[in-house]
């Protein structure tokens, strides 16, 4: 069965249930999330002992802001559409990537899923060897990516395909927006001779950004590039705190299948797919231990689950 037939397969009760939002629900995870944040950016100002320490924690919980933009980009988190936006919008700023840009990105991924020359994720190729494979995990690749779409996107150079002609002022517009708000951030740092934002906001994301990358690496790496949903996306086991920072995306094919699904919903959405998928995986150390021994000469096809 692949997703289509799945879809299909659903009663028209089923799918309201699933696709059901809550602003209660969406609110109440982002409250645990930036509460997260804003705890750990308190005691790293207070430099209790071993804040060092807690900046890796800091920066796990900023880079993860990436699957609350990915959420929000589908606008299932909450039910108001204000709130999806200002989500949107404050991910992005944070993780330094522009959230309309990405939105336009993102659904071109979900139209072409491992659809090679068309999946806007396969321009940049999958790690195939060693070098490769530790410049991927370092995360320096995705700051200059973000970096080079910020600046293009605000001198009026985007020329992404997946943009419709008509947007690209809006990408610019945006880009310059955000630029303006760094270079106030910045501007206030020097003024008032504050390492804060260094110390709760850019060193955090450099450390953090390779567990987002090992992360990403597991929704499609080694997967087949078919169109089945249910094939070309990993569903990964994991523990509850993983899943709570990463939004339920872990359940990535159940999302692929059925985007519009909430992610406090994806769990449910799992319980219907689980005989029907093709690729899983028991936790992210598994995944990277099969992946690593084989990372030259593989034919980039997955292993069953």
């Amino acid at each position: 069965m692949d997703h289509r037939d799945f879809l299909a397969s659903l009663s028209p009760e089923q799918r309201r249930e699933l696709t059901r939002k809550s602003d209660l629900r969406g609110l109440m995870h982002l409250a645990l999330h930036f509460g997260l944040i804003g705890i750990t950016a308190a005691l790293i100002v207070a430099r209790v002992p071993f804040w060092p320490v807690l900046m890796l924690i800091q920066g796990i919980l900023l880079v993860f802001l990436f699957t609350l933009l990915h959420e929000a980009s589908h606008e299932t988190p909450f039910r108001s559409r204000w709130l999806n936006t200002a989500a949107a919008h404050i991910s992005g700023l944070v993780i330094l990537l522009p959230p309309r840009w990405f939105r336009y990105f993102h659904f071109a991924h979900h139209r072409h899923t491992q659809i090679p020359g068309k999946d806007p994720e396969l321009a940049e190729p999958k790690p195939e060897g060693w070098a490769d494979y530790i410049q991927h995990v370092s995360g320096l690749p995705v700051w200059i990516s973000h970096l080079r779409t910020l600046v293009g996107n605000a001198a009026g150079r985007c020329e992404d395909d997946f943009v419709p002609a008509g947007k690209r002022t809006a990408m610019r517009d945006e880009a310059r927006t955000m630029l303006a708000v760094y270079s106030v951030l910045l501007a206030g740092s020097i003024a008032f001779r504050s390492p804060v934002l260094v110390f709760v906001w850019l060193l955090p994301m450099l450390i953090g950004q390779p567990f987002l990358r090992l992360y990403l690496l597991a929704e499609h790496g080694r997967c087949a590039y078919v169109a089945n949903m249910l094939e070309n996306s990993r569903t990964t086991f994991t523990n509850a705190a993983v899943r709570a920072v990463a939004w339920n995306m872990p359940y990535h094919a159940e999302h692929h299948a059925y985007p519009t699904v909430p992610f406090y919903k994806l769990p449910d959405l799992h319980r219907l797919t689980a005989e029907h998928l093709v690729v899983t995986e028991q936790g992210y150390a598994r995944f990277h231990a099969r992946y690593a021994p084989h990372i030259d000469g593989a034919d980039g096809t997955a292993e069953r689950g």
